[in-house]
């Protein structure tokens, strides 16, 4: 189990991460003719990131007991 510093830590990371991705999927997408596997493999990591990222940030709120 991570502590919450390091939760916050690599939340950091993969939020640099999916930002420099939009901006190389933007900047692929600029040109006249994109490589379209390279950029679905682009998109795709961007959502495993995305998903990562808030399953990490799920895992700081704390449980409610209702």
């Amino acid at each position: 189990m991570l502590s919450v510093e390091e939760v916050e830590r690599r939340l950091e990371l993969l939020r640099v991460e999916h930002r420099d991705l939009d901006c190389a999927i933007a900047a692929l997408g600029q040109v006249a003719r994109p490589d379209q596997i390279q950029l679905a493999r682009m998109k795709k990591r961007k959502l495993r990131l995305r998903d990562e990222i808030l399953m990490l940030e799920s895992s700081l709120v704390p449980d409610i007991i209702a």
